[in-house]
Order: structure tokens, then C-alpha cells, then sequence
């Protein structure tokens, strides 16, 4: 319970119920089978089956879950005399079966909806950041909320701006939400509501703090705007329209962190070779003195930017692999 409300990291929190041993898909319509399926949710519960495997000598991931998913109703009608519905889309109850060479292991999802998905945004961009790795990133920087000032010059909807603020305001990232241990057959609503009202009490009152949003488009502002107002935030972060290439430091020294446009075509690609010199100029002229972190695909930034990196992060942002550039912006300069 602890865990998903309070986890900005993970995706999702697991439950492992059993496994063992097998050789082929009877022995896990067997091991599946031994499972008091009904002692953890009801009948009138949807449930979905998902399979992953690594060197598995299965045919058929594929396979494997629908054997799981008959192995459930069969334990269900043998001892309820029904059997649930299955829900691809939005089920009450996800249960996730992991194949490795010769184990099989079934686990029951606690989390429901993945956990980056805080309840909070309404207004997306393009090419959204998920919340947990926004919060990882910040978590990298080592940036302290309340000593030091943040900002993000392509704020975009303002995903970094927001787990910035909850994390300075000690907001749990799970308060605007439901989880799937609530649906729960032993869900024990006596441990979980001291536990949320605990997170409720901790949470600090909105103020002003010293973290900077700005995008060059006035519709992404607009867009940062909403989703703050959404999670309780609004007046805490400022965020204005402006040209990162013309923006000035919003004080003396802190963390710059910002995901800029990878270029997936030719011409963006073209267009961001003539833009990274722009950028690293821009930030070596108006923030001098503070810590800069660029998550992207594109590999060439540093050399284009003629910058060199003090740290290279390997991050993957969904199935693109990236890298973290941390660029330190010493106040005058490293040369004698």
C-alpha cells in the first residue's frame, strides 16, 4: 500500500502468488490451477492475463496466457460455479505470468493503471514525458527541493514542473488516485485509510517555490497552466512564454533540466544540428553558475552544442534508448 501510494519511480508494484517448475504449457495449467484464485478476487471481477519470457522453449507467449486465463476459470467454476469476464482494455485485475527457462512465476497486480499515471494531467503534448521518469531525472540531478531553484525552459505540459513541486510540497504521487488492491477480495480498508489520511496530513500547503517553467509556444503554456491547476499547483510554479535562446537565468544558480526535440526525420534533424550551437551558447551566456541536464536521443548534442559532458546517463524514454547530458556551467570560464 505504502509503496504505490508513495513510489515515484515505479510502474508498477507486483504481488508474486506462486510458480515453479515447468516444462511445458500443462505443467503451467497446472501450477496456475493450484492457485486459490477466488480467495484473492471475486467472480464479478474482469481480469487480464499478461505473459513475458526470457529463454523460454514456449512456442507461444501468447498461448501461455490463454492456458493461464483457462486454468483461472476453471478454478472459479469449479468452486463458484461461474467464471469471470475477461477485460483486455481496463480490467479490475491484471495478472502477469514471467517465463524464464525452466521457472514460471505468477504475480497480481497491486497497481491497477501504472503508477505514472498520477490521476493529475489533462492537457498532453506530443510527445509526453511519463511522470516516474520525469521523477527519476529530477531524482538524478540531485537537485534539493527548497535550497535550490529549478527550471525547465521546454516545459511543454509541465510534467517536470508538477513532480518538482509535489515532491518540494511532500505530495504523495498516488493521492490523486485508486489502485487495484482496493479491489482486493482481503483488501483490508482498516490499514489503508490511516495510511492515505498519514500522506494526506504530510502534505505542505500550496506556495510559491522556486521552480521556472517557460515554453516558446503560448499553447503549451496554456497546456502547463491546466495541469497544474489540476493537481492543486497553480501560483506555486511560474511559467511564462519565452524563447529558451533568449531567457535569462531566473537566479544566481540551480538545476536546468529540459527534454528537448529528438529529430526523427532528416529535416528535424537538420534543423536541430543548426539549433544545438544556439543552445549551448545560450547556456553558457545566461546560465553561468548552474547545473544543466538534457534528456535525448540524439547523440550528436554534446559535440554540436560544443560542449563537453561531466555525466552520460543511459535512460530509455518507452523504447527509445537516451542519455541524461549533465553539463556543469561554471560562472566564467575553465580556461587559464
Amino acid at each position: 500500500m505504502r509503496v504505490n501510494l508513495h513510489s515515484r519511480i515505479a510502474s508498477r508494484v507486483l504481488w508474486r502468488i506462486g510458480g515453479g517448475r515447468y516444462r511445458d504449457e500443462r505443467d503451467i495449467y497446472r501450477l496456475a490451477r493450484g492457485i486459490d484464485w477466488p480467495l484473492l478476487f471475486s467472480v464479478g471481477r474482469t481480469f487480464k492475463v499478461k505473459t513475458d519470457a526470457v529463454k523460454s522453449p514456449v512456442r507461444s507467449i501468447d498461448y501461455v496466457s490463454l492456458t493461464v486465463k483457462d486454468a483461472i476459470c476453471d478454478v472459479f467454476r469449479e468452486r463458484r460455479g461461474q467464471r469471470p469476464n475477461i477485460d483486455t482494455q481496463a480490467p479490475d485485475m491484471r495478472v502477469h505470468v514471467f517465463l524464464s527457462g525452466n521457472e514460471v512465476t505468477f504475480y497480481l497486480d497491486t497497481s491497477g493503471a501504472p503508477l505514472y499515471q498520477r490521476g493529475l494531467r489533462q492537457k498532453t503534448v506530443e510527445a509526453p514525458l511519463k511522470e516516474n521518469l520525469a521523477a527519476g531525472i529530477l531524482k538524478l540531478t540531485g537537485w534539493k527541493p527548497g535550497e535550490e531553484a529549478l527550471c525547465d525552459p521546454m516545459c511543454g505540459s509541465g510534467t517536470f514542473l508538477i513532480e518538482a513541486a509535489q515532491m518540494a510540497l511532500d505530495v504523495a504521487p498516488g493521492l490523486g488516485r485508486h489502485f487495484a488492491f482496493e479491489r482486493f477480495k482481503h483488501f483490508e480498508r482498516d490499514v489503508w485509510l490511516p495510511i492515505r489520511q498519514a500522506a494526506e496530513a504530510r502534505r505542505q500547503p500550496p506556495r510559491k517555490l522556486a521552480i521556472y517553467g517557460s515554453d516558446i509556444l503560448e499553447s503549451q503554456q496554456r497546456k502547463a497552466f491546466v495541469n497544474l491547476r489540476s493537481a492543486g499547483l497553480e501560483g506555486c510554479v511560474e511559467v511564462i512564454r519565452a524563447d529558451l535562446l533568449d531567457l535569462q537565468a531566473p537566479a544566481p544558480a540551480g538545476v536546468l533540466v529540459a527534454n528537448p526535440p529528438y529529430g526523427e526525420r532528416l529535416s528535424e534533424q537538420e534543423e536541430l544540428a543548426a539549433f544545438y550551437p544556439q543552445l549551448g551558447s545560450a547556456l553558457k551566456r545566461n546560465f553561468a553558475g548552474w547545473n544543466c541536464y538534457l534528456l535525448t536521443a540524439d547523440l550528436r548534442m554534446p559535440k554540436l552544442m560544443r560542449l563537453t559532458p561531466s555525466k552520460k546517463t543511459p535512460l530509455y524514454n518507452g523504447a527509445i534508448e537516451c542519455r541524461l547530458f549533465e553539463f556543469k556551467m561554471v560562472a566564467g570560464s575553465n580556461r587559464r
